[in-house]
């Protein structure tokens, strides 16, 4: 079932998961009501194909399949064996790739025997972070490299109507980009503080998203933030929305330490603003001069005042910043790079 980049289409299936159908035939529409084109709808988005839950509507498409891993693996695993027995090439994804969740994931001796025997069955492996792709390899053991392969979520760059650019003049403040205070890895508590002192030392607003009502709430006003310098935002926005709301600002911040795919940084690019902070693939590819990869806190503390303050420092960020992503995650370097794994597989 190998297909040029230009023709390939594939079908990513989520067995028994909450995301409705949902069809890219046309591409990613901006005011479109389905799911966003990021993450995995981000690679049925980029191949302009199709998002499922019901393994038979995945095997009507008549494409390759990129099966997603949830949950304790059960539905993936029925998924996979009807998928091979009506002779689809099936490449599998961990759908949460965090490290601290791929680590919770496998803590129940069932799963972790599930997972192993699938990624063994499968044709290959989409990896959407480095140290996921080392997981699969190891887990396929005697299997050649060329069946695993990392692969970055993307996000449609070259779309005129994804650039929610803002004039630079017209930025202010910082945009803290984590909201998980449960997670140790997400290091929230700490990127509120350095956000604090950035706002104490430069003067600019941070604006915090609560989704989480009065809990969160009374940790964030524990912190007492300057009088009018904290703005919250406490309901959730359509995607699209949520993209103008960031794009308002000079910097986007975290301190997050998960290895995951990047969407802090991915909505950073669509918004052309300089994204600080972070481990992400997407950070480190798109932003390696300012992400946290390898830097202290006050590292990044250090950073994120000297583009809060230096206009032509940030420029240089955001330009470098799409030249890279382009180059790395936009659809059509993405969709080039799934049409050619598949092929692989197909082929072997």
């Amino acid at each position: 079932m190998a297909q040029s980049a230009d023709d390939f289409r594939l079908t990513v299936l989520n067995p028994g998961g909450g995301d409705a159908e949902q069809h890219f035939r046309d591409g990613a529409d901006v005011a479109g009501q389905g799911h966003p084109p990021v993450n995995f709808h981000g690679y049925a988005a980029c191949a302009r194909g199709f998002f499922h839950r019901d393994t038979q509507r995945a095997i009507v498409e008549d494409t390759p399949v990129l099966l997603l891993l949830r949950g304790d693996f059960r539905s993936s695993e029925r998924a996979l064996i009807e998928l091979k027995k009506r002779g689809r090439t099936v490449a599998v994804s961990l759908k949460e790739t965090g490290l601290h969740q791929i680590a919770q994931q496998m803590s129940k001796p069932a799963t972790l025997q599930r997972f192993l025997k699938i990624v063994g069955q499968a044709d290959g492996c989409i990896a959407t972070t480095p140290e996921a792709s080392e997981i699969y390899r190891q887990a396929r053991a005697a299997r050649d490299d060329a069946t695993v392969a990392f692969i970055p979520t993307p996000y449609p760059l070259e779309d005129r109507q994804w650039n929610f650019a803002v004039p630079p003049d017209e930025q202010s403040g910082i945009f803290v980009g984590t909201r998980e205070w449960d997670v140790p890895t997400r290091n929230h508590f700490a990127a509120l503080l350095v956000a604090r002192q950035l706002c104490d030392s430069t003067g600019e607003s941070v604006t915090v998203v609560n989704l989480g009502g009065r809990k969160p709430g009374r940790l964030i006003a524990e912190l007492k933030f300057t009088d009018g310098k904290l703005r919250l935002i406490e309901k959730r926005k359509p995607y699209a929305d949520f993209l103008r709301e960031v794009a308002k600002h000079k910097i986007v911040l975290q301190l997050d330490r998960s290895r995951v795919p990047g969407q802090v940084a991915g909505d950073a690019l669509l918004c052309r603003t300089a994204c600080v902070g972070g481990d992400g693939a997407i950070e480190r590819i798109a932003f390696p001069g300012t992400c946290g990869d390898g830097r202290t806190f006050e590292e990044i503390g250090s950073i994120g005042q000297e583009l809060l303050t230096n206009a032509s420092a940030r420029a240089e960020v955001v330009v470098e910043s799409q030249w890279r992503a382009l180059e790395r995650v936009s659809f059509q370097v993405v969709r080039a790079q799934l049409a050619e794994f598949f092929a692989r597989l197909a082929n072997r």
